[in-house]
């Protein structure tokens, strides 16, 4: 109590002081209309910046729960996409909509592991066998392709990255169906993978696009994989063609898991055929 009583003691002018100024803009701002103005003016503006950045952190906070929000919309959409686009594929104006045979679903997973600088790369995916998932069914981004899955536990799943020199794709030059080729990669840069076995005579040119040919059970045609960067000689046995990918490989997080629903229907007659 003493040394408070020493503090006003001590400061007592300077205290007095302040509450002469306290008073003064106190019957200014009430009193004159333009530097009260001000003051709500100043006062609004501070309170506002410091709203939208509050707003901003919130936003950035909130950023990972929207964008896996934002996920599961895409999927939605892309099975409805694939089931309009089978009952728009049917001749008849009239069309039994319960008993239509969609081919492919699209199941959302993020990637928790990738690799892309070895000569054999994989990626891990946080969705699996409890999400019916399987071996050899593709997986994709918003870009294009980026590998097949390979084995699968109860919720995860190891992808075979197309930065594999395993890796073995039906591609073609887009919007041709006569030109096929095999997408191969030879583990130099991960930007870049080769198409292999286009015939001599396919008009190609830097700058098209290749995409997937639709000639096997896993990934459906017409998926993006990149752009040519360089057309090597065509006259040779092992002439090849290096493709741009549309994906960054050393920066995925989102993707999708498609499953061919005829899959096993064709295999079975495919294999009927070669007995």
């Amino acid at each position: 109590m003493q040394q408070i009583i020493y503090f006003f003691q001590k400061f007592k002018y300077f205290l007095f002081f302040l509450l002469l100024e306290c008073i003064a803009l106190f019957l200014i701002f009430n009193n004159l209309n333009f530097h009260k103005s001000k003051f709500v003016n100043s006062a609004n503006s501070i309170t506002g910046s410091l709203n939208t950045s509050l707003s901003n952190f919130s936003d950035y906070i909130e950023l990972k729960s929207k964008n896996e929000l934002l996920s599961e919309e895409n999927t939605k959409l892309r099975n409805q996409l694939e089931k309009n686009r089978f009952l728009l594929s049917k001749d008849s104006s009239i069309i039994d909509t319960a008993n239509y045979s969609q081919k492919y679903t699209f199941t959302h997973a993020k990637i928790i592991n990738n690799n892309y600088s070895k000569q054999f790369n994989f990626l891990t995916i946080d969705k699996g066998e409890s999400a019916k998932i399987n071996s050899e069914m593709a997986v994709i981004n918003s870009l294009g392709i980026i590998g097949i899955t390979e084995n699968t536990s109860e919720n995860y799943t190891r992808v075979q990255s197309i930065l594999n020199k395993n890796s073995k794709i039906n591609a073609r030059l887009k919007g041709n169906s006569t030109y096929f080729g095999t997408l191969k990669w030879n583990s130099e840069d991960y930007n870049t993978v080769q198409l292999h076995d286009i015939p001599r005579q396919a008009p190609l040119k830097i700058g098209d696009t290749i995409e997937t040919g639709g000639k096997s059970t896993i990934f459906p045609e017409g998926i993006p994989i990149g752009t040519v960067s360089k057309i090597n000689k065509r006259n040779t046995a092992n002439s090849k063609i290096d493709v741009s990918l549309f994906n960054d490989m050393s920066n995925l997080r989102n993707v999708y898991i498609i499953k061919n629903l005829h899959k096993i229907e064709i295999q079975s007659l495919e294999k009927m055929g070669n007995e």
